[in-house]
């Protein structure tokens, strides 16, 4: 469980500049709330009337991420604009489907995961493991 808590933070640190959205039930059950800070002991979070919140680690909280699947075709060009054409993206898999790519750069991996990140994609399977909604139908990024 531990592990699982660490897994979360590490990867809201790396969503905190693009807005991600979280569920407190503890805190108010209809609303969602803007993460702006993680730190070892709390998170920080922000209501949309500009009230701050720090949200120690052990109440219950997710961030509302999106499902590799939802996304469209028109993200998957952005993403194609990034590594390059020949690429298709099924189940949080990176297909190569064009043989004169066969690797990407690290900078061009570090673009895909920032990418990931400002579009709310769950890329490390935290909906499966409980840690993370799915927003796909909610429209909370919209």
């Amino acid at each position: 469980m531990i592990q699982d808590k660490d897994l979360l933070l590490k990867d809201l640190c790396a969503r905190l500049p693009h807005n991600v959205r979280v569920s407190i039930p503890e805190l108010q059950q209809d609303q969602t709330f803007t993460l702006i800070g993680v730190t070892q002991s709390y998170i920080i979070v922000e209501k949309d009337n500009g009230a701050r919140f720090n949200v120690p680690l052990n109440i219950d909280f997710k961030p509302y991420l999106r499902t590799m699947s939802s996304m469209t075709e028109e993200e998957l060009f952005e993403v194609q604009d990034i590594i390059g054409k020949g690429v298709e993206i099924h189940d949080s898999f990176i297909s190569i489907i064009d043989s004169s790519i066969n690797s990407f750069s690290y900078l061009e991996l570090q673009a895909i995961f920032e990418w990931f990140n400002a579009h709310h994609f769950d890329y490390l399977g935290l909906i499966e493991k409980n840690l993370a909604l799915d927003c796909t139908e909610l429209h909370i990024y919209d």
